[in-house]
């Protein structure tokens, strides 16, 4: 399986942005609470799909389910320009229920049937460490838990990542603190 330039660079900023929300600075876990605020933010977020895809995709976080590997190994060989519409995965992917009232607003919006399948995408990366993905279809099936939920989404089930994935990751951070602070939202430090 290969991954395109664009879903290599998304993933690790995506990676990057649920990692971010889900310590506080005394290192408890608020990933649930603030993946809520966002999802209550979804009606300004959506304006951003385009420019900011990796900062806006985080309300799905968990709420895809996938039925082919294939496909989706597939998708993430594609770059932006080449990727089918939403409407064209309904047999490889489907939201969970809960996202219905997101997945509405997203679809307002001009791009919003390719935002879908790039969130597809990186749910389904992010869910897989380093990109790596099941062999054969069906494969998905055992690693879904009882909520349907995919294990290994969770941070700690991901490999250890060498000093240069770390130290790109601590530089990914800090910009996008820095991006924050300068739209006006407080730094986590």
């Amino acid at each position: 399986m290969s991954i395109s330039t664009f879903f290599g660079n998304l993933r690790d900023a995506y990676s990057a942005e649920i990692d971010d929300m889900t310590h506080e600075s005394q290192g408890l876990n608020v990933l649930d609470s603030r993946l809520a605020e966002r999802r209550a933010q979804i009606g300004f977020l959506a304006a951003m799909i385009e420019s900011s895809p990796e900062l806006v995709a985080v309300v799905f976080h968990r709420g895809v389910r996938y039925h082919s590997a294939l496909a989706m190994d597939h998708l993430l060989s594609l770059e932006a320009d080449e990727l089918p519409d939403w409407d064209s995965l309904a047999e490889a992917v489907e939201l969970e229920p809960w996202t219905q009232e997101l997945a509405e607003v997203v679809l307002a919006q001009p791009a919003g049937r390719w935002f879908l399948t790039v969130v597809a995408a990186l749910e389904y990366m992010h869910g897989h460490p380093r990109g790596q993905t099941a062999t054969a279809e069906g494969d998905e099936s055992d690693e879904n838990d009882e909520s349907g939920d995919r294990v290994g989404n969770d941070a700690e089930g991901r490999a250890e990542a060498d000093s240069d994935e770390e130290r790109e990751a601590r530089e990914r951070d800090e910009a996008g603190a820095n991006w924050l602070a300068d739209q006006g939202f407080d730094r986590k430090d």
